[in-house]
């Protein structure tokens, strides 16, 4: 299951975005990106959602990859801005008892949730259409640490791991009686802290298992070697896919300076 999840982040695909070199595809996006993040107006969010859908359709990629991808942060962003509408601002909407729906709220809540929905979707084009290890190298080139990169390369691999033996724990407390009766809160507070204790101290003896292996084959005795990326050399660069996303970028910006300050 780790492997399949870790395969499943990169769709190979024979799009521009796919054959577009990794490192302008990276600072462009990320240029995209920040510039979606300066949006402070309802009025731009339109052009925004066009620009990545855009680029989403683009790719290639299809809608399942980010029907799945998109509730987990989804639920995060709601929980963050959900009560903005009706606790921001003056101007009300509709009413009822003690709760009232405000303009204010509401408007700063869409604001917040297009942009980290804008964004979000950006992210996923990035690691759909780019090989995770190419990811890292073109970092690594463009002047981030090395141990950086090594630490993002561990933490990705070993997530999955964690992840599949957290499912193995959650089957084995199921399998010894965890759930087959009522439980006072207290109790399931307890079993929850055992499994999340035991999973801290399986993951820290891991790493450290793995550091010792890691230096015993002479990790950080020798200058950093370039990463095996998937089809060798990097693809040639596509000038188009750059042009046209810096453009967007920058009308982003700049349609959002010349408007009104709030």
């Amino acid at each position: 299951m780790a492997v399949s999840l870790h395969a499943d982040v990169y769709i190979p695909g024979q799009s521009t975005i796919h054959q577009w070199a990794a490192r302008p595809k990276l600072l462009s996006l990320l240029a995209l990106m920040f510039a979606i993040a300066t949006v402070r107006h309802l009025v731009l969010l339109p052009w925004v959602f066009g620009v990545v859908a855009g680029l989403y359709l683009w790719a290639q990629l299809p809608l399942t990859y980010l029907r799945r991808r998109l509730p987990y942060p989804g639920l995060f962003i709601v929980a963050m801005v959900g009560l903005l509408p009706w606790i921001s601002g003056e101007t009300i909407l509709w009413e009822w008892s003690i709760l009232a729906l405000r303009l204010e709220g509401l408007q700063t809540a869409a604001l917040i949730a297009g942009r980290f929905v804008a964004i979000l979707t950006t992210g996923f084009v990035l690691l759909g259409t780019t090989p995770f290890l190419t990811l890292l190298e073109t970092m690594r080139s463009l002047g981030i640490p090395t141990l950086l990169t090594d630490m993002t390369l561990l933490t990705y691999r070993y997530l999955f791991d964690i992840a599949n033996q957290l499912a193995t724990m959650r089957q084995a407390m199921q399998l010894r009686g965890y759930g087959s009766s009522r439980q006072t809160l207290q109790r399931h507070w307890g079993w929850l802290a055992a499994l999340f204790g035991s999973l801290l101290l399986r993951s820290y003896d891991q790493s450290q298992r793995v550091y010792s292996a890691m230096r015993l084959r002479g990790y950080g005795q020798h200058p950093p070697r370039t990463l095996t990326t998937e089809g060798g050399a990097e693809r040639d660069s596509v000038a188009l896919p750059t042009i046209l996303t810096l453009v967007a970028a920058a009308s982003v910006v700049i349609w959002e300076l010349s408007l009104p300050s709030l």
